[in-house]
């Protein structure tokens, strides 16, 4: 798993309990990721709304503002860390509370060293997936996304269309070949597409063209150039420039910012 650039933020006023999990995990990570501590709920909330956080340790009770409050504020953040809570035994129904609202595993005191790196681990591998799903939700055109749902109820003819043109992306593609292909006079089929897929015949090319240049961005090496040719586009000049209208960023600014994270993008 990645380490680079991770923030860690233990929460907690018993001062033993917060530099003990500090050390544990800086000798772990062995400095690769950095670790910050916070002795009251307030202060660490403002840590969590000046940083990218992605894990909070905290203990569920802390005095003025609890770990409960602290949880709470992160509800509706984009942003939000993966959660381990801290607990004594008579506090389970406070884990229970921080559990409902989105923690994803519980320390109970004194905290065992290899529970505490084991919860940690799998705190941060549970974020990662969380960051690649959002990744692919920014990657994914909703409106192809929901056609390919609905493709067993299309008729064969724009079936065999959509195929088409997907295998054919590199070239240069018109109406009247794809209506050819799927059997049909231009006419007739430019009404059929637009009838059972919503769109027209060059909105659907345009936006599976762009898919393909957003696909190709991320999961190759290949240049702006070749990736404009590959996904149908005549020169890189109208490839940059069809893109950017489509997606605010240049080409080589959307592969940049997807590689850092999707939260970087727009």
């Amino acid at each position: 798993m990645s380490f680079s650039s991770k923030t860690i933020v233990i929460v907690d006023d018993e001062q033993r309990t917060r530099q003990g999990i500090h050390q544990t995990l800086e000798q772990w990570t062995a400095g690769k990721y950095r670790i910050m501590t916070s002795g009251n709920g307030l202060e660490a909330l403002h840590m969590l709304q000046a940083e990218k956080v992605h894990l909070l340790i905290t203990d569920v009770r802390l005095p003025e503002f609890s770990g409960l409050d602290l949880i709470r504020s992160l509800e509706r953040d984009s942003h939000r860390p993966a959660i381990i809570v801290i607990s004594g035994y008579a506090e389970f129904d406070y884990v229970q509370q921080a559990l409902r609202l989105g923690a994803v595993n519980y320390l109970l005191k004194p905290i065992d060293k290899q529970e505490l790196l084991n919860a940690v681990n799998e705190a941060l591998q549970l974020e990662e997936e969380r960051q690649r799903y959002k990744k692919l939700d920014k990657l994914a055109d909703p409106v192809l996304l929901e056609l390919d749902l609905q493709a067993t109820t299309l008729s064969d003819p724009v079936r065999r269309a959509f195929t088409f043109m997907a295998e054919h992306l590199h070239e240069p593609i018109t109406m009247a070949q794809t209506a050819a292909h799927s059997h049909l006079n231009a006419s007739y089929f430019s009404v059929l597409f637009k009838e059972q897929s919503g769109l027209s015949f060059s909105e659907y090319l345009h936006r599976l063209r762009i898919q393909r240049a957003k696909e190709l961005l991320l999961h190759t090496q290949l240049t702006i150039a070749q990736i404009g040719e590959r996904s149908g586009y005549r020169t890189d000049k109208y490839f940059i420039k069809v893109f950017k209208a489509t997606e605010g960023v240049s080409p080589s600014r959307y592969r940049q910012q997807m590689r850092k994270g999707p939260e970087n993008i727009y």
